[in-house]
């Protein structure tokens, strides 16, 4: 029996972003963001379609210096491109990440420690952006290599269901959205982290 066919999450983009220019709304998207060199291709794709709100939502991320340093470098990217957007940011509070990575620190990147942790990040910003009453929502996530595109999408297809507010279905990586990325961080001066931000990923 033949395999599923893979859905083209980068096609999926391509034709919701052609739908909002032909209509010419611009709704409001609440974009959670990794870190500023993933956001950075990212809001020059997403800023002319939509109002877009930036929410900085990561317990992952380790140490605490390293998260304040992540979220200043996301800040100054957005107000060195020039941009009008807000930066909401959760405080700093690894607890939630340590609780859903027991007994899974020893696994690699993409496995279920990675999977739970995408999928606990997609359902914070699925619930702030009902409660900020954005139009849609979405992650920076999907523009790295490291990362599996279609678990992503797929979880956030699932968070929209419990939510209410639909995800935007992505792959940022298309269009050579990742060299971007490595080239507007060489612009910017931005700072590439070496791991995803948990110590485990660092190890």
């Amino acid at each position: 029996m033949a395999g599923q066919a893979k859905t083209n999450y980068g096609l999926l983009l391509d034709r919701k972003l052609s739908e909002l220019e032909k209509s010419g709304e611009r709704p409001s998207l609440l974009l959670h963001a990794c870190c500023a060199p993933c956001s950075s291709h990212t809001l020059t794709v997403l800023d002319k379609y939509f109002r877009i709100t930036l929410y900085f939502c990561n317990p992952n991320i380790a140490p605490e210096e390293e998260f304040s340093f992540r979220l200043s470098e996301l800040k100054r990217l957005v107000k060195e491109m020039g941009l009008t957007i807000e930066v909401v940011e959760e405080p700093y509070d690894p607890a939630p990440f340590y609780e859903l990575a027991k007994g899974l620190e020893d696994l690699p990147e993409r496995g279920e420690r990675c999977r739970r942790c995408i999928a606990y990040r997609l359902r914070k910003a699925g619930a702030k952006a009902k409660e900020l009453g954005c139009d849609m929502f979405t992650t920076t996530l999907t523009i790295s290599p490291h990362k599996d595109c279609a678990f992503i999408n797929e979880c956030g297809g699932q968070v929209q269901e419990e939510c209410g507010v639909p995800y935007l279905f992505s792959d940022f990586k298309k269009h050579e959205g990742y060299k971007h990325s490595i080239e507007l961080s060489r612009q910017y001066g931005l700072y590439r982290q070496n791991y995803c931000g948990c110590v485990f990923s660092k190890k």
